[in-house]
């Protein structure tokens, strides 16, 4: 009833406009003269007081004993520092007599009297923030945690989030790449924590030897770093309420994709559709914002980051090399060769000088070997009898039509083991052939009789006749005054007359 406040406001303009007295008040509402005095003085219910704190006979002997334990606390990781019931029980020990609630009470005052407090910052254009966060995604329909990157402008709330297999060098390179394709610019100054992938040793406060993966990339894009105190990521809060975001809203309820690159696809457009939001404290949206926070950033350079980790080996005797704890192949004209290996975030290419001579796709487990059996047909065409025990052509499903003119050519050949190279030549024409085609010429050979690697070429080269195709004498109009006289049979007449051969 006391802190009903009409009942409150009713009483004060009775009395105080003089309508009604003040004992009349007393009298009618039964009230104490103190409880009246209250409500004249106070224009609201002012709740109950208390003046002098409660003594604390059981606890209070124990308070300095529970904030050492707290305090010792801090030196250990957070799962493992102790809890109010765990306290309870260290301090029932000590002789302690009272009730959990007290200590636990305690421990929560204690806690609250030690918590840091922040200075609000304020945000300048130009300035980007960026961390890695985790979350469950149900890939191919296995579910597991995928890495995601994150980059965020705070002045304009903008973010771009990209998932990856793992957080490491490539994917640091790969996600600042296509932020910077995403904000149209390199933002000048770009906060982050102390990872390995990026810091090498920590000297000091703000000193930081940094990792030649991250030198350069920073040498492309030329923005300046900065890099937060040991445990102190709230220098970079706007991010990290962002990880928190991006893992409550896009992967909420957990996104069913078939690989990463769906999952990127409709990460960036989630990315796109945020900057129609506005902000809060501001009239225009994030896009608005954005657009005129571009005016401060470093232009892209002329030509992209080449985001892969590059490595010199040499392959192997099995035309082998090996990247990140997995085997893959080179064409056998490059076993024991100088190979420059290129690991991307989703492909492994494989280079001798500036030449490209394989490609495979990335894996990122561990003790893989990944064979392209077209790099091993050369060395089929050596060893014809290695072709049904050879690794690499295990997961190879060949057409009907191709077992057919194995054993046609096996048959028709008397030299042993030549009409297996035959057909090995008749593979390697998928060195230049795809299967389809390849396959639709040996069905062609087969019902006409032809089994050889020439016939088949025969369907496989373009048949254009010469009287649809057209002599341009573009740059070359001199030639309009050549004459071509008609030729004389006659000649050859005399040619076989003196002793020629038809």
């Amino acid at each position: 009833m006391y802190t009903d406040m009409n009942w409150w406001t009713k009483i004060r303009l009775e009395v105080l406009r003089g309508e009604s007295s003040k004992r009349e008040v007393l009298r009618r509402e039964g009230i104490h003269w103190e409880t009246l005095k209250k409500i004249l003085s106070n224009t609201s219910p002012p709740g109950y007081q208390l003046h002098h704190p409660r003594p604390r006979p059981k606890v209070g002997p124990f308070l300095e004993q529970i904030a050492q334990i707290i305090e010792s606390d801090k030196a250990y990781p957070k799962k493992q520092r102790h809890t109010a019931k765990r306290i309870y029980e260290r301090i029932r020990e000590m002789g302690y007599s009272g009730g959990y609630t007290q200590i636990k009470e305690a421990v929560r005052e204690i806690i609250n009297l030690h918590k840091e407090v922040f200075m609000p910052l304020s945000h300048r254009p130009g300035e980007g923030q960026v961390d890695f966060g985790y979350a469950l995604a149900r890939v191919c329909g296995i579910l597991r945690k995928v890495a995601f990157f994150v980059m965020a402008l705070p002045f304009s709330d903008a973010f771009f989030v990209m998932a990856f297999e793992r957080e490491c060098t490539e994917s640091y390179w790969e996600g600042h790449s296509r932020s910077f394709e995403f904000f149209g610019g390199v933002p000048q100054r770009i906060s982050y924590d102390n990872t390995k992938v990026l810091v090498s040793k920590i000297m000091g406060a703000h000193e930081r030897k940094l990792t030649d993966g991250f030198l350069q990339l920073q040498s492309h894009y030329l923005f300046r770093e900065h890099f937060c105190r040991v445990a102190r990521p709230n220098e970079k809060g706007v991010v990290e309420g962002v990880v928190k975001f991006t893992r409550l809203n896009f992967f909420v309820p957990v996104p069913h994709v078939s690989d990463l690159d769906e999952l990127n696809r409709k990460l960036a457009e989630m990315c796109r559709d945020d900057l129609r939001r506005h902000v809060r404290g501001n009239r225009g949206t994030k896009l608005e914002l954005l657009d005129e926070e571009r005016k401060t950033f470093i232009s892209l350079p002329p030509s992209p980051f080449d985001a892969c980790r590059k490595k010199p080996t040499r392959a192997n005797s099995l035309s082998l090399i090996r990247f990140d704890d997995n085997d893959y192949s080179v064409p056998v004209f490059y076993a024991h060769r100088e190979i420059l290996i290129k690991g991307y975030v989703d492909r492994v290419v494989l280079c001798h000088g500036p030449k490209i001579v394989a490609e495979h796709k990335r894996s990122w487990g561990r003790e893989g070997v990944f064979f392209d059996y077209l790099h091993y047909l050369p060395l089929l065409e050596q060893k014809p009898g290695s072709l049904d025990y050879a690794r690499p052509m295990e997961d190879i499903t060949l057409p009907d039509c191709f077992v057919m003119l194995r054993r046609i050519l096996v048959l028709e050949q008397s030299k042993e083991g030549e009409g297996l190279r035959e057909f090995i030549r008749v593979l390697r024409l998928l060195e230049e052939y795809p299967m389809n085609m390849l396959r639709q010429a040996v069905e062609q050979s087969l019902c006409i009789g032809a089994h050889s690697r020439d016939a088949i070429m025969q369907f496989l080269s373009p048949h254009t006749s010469w009287r649809r195709t057209t002599f341009l004498l573009d740059r070359l109009e001199h030639l309009r005054l050549v004459q071509v006289r008609d030729p004389d049979i006659s000649a050859y007449r005399d040619l076989l007359s003196g002793g020629g051969e038809a």
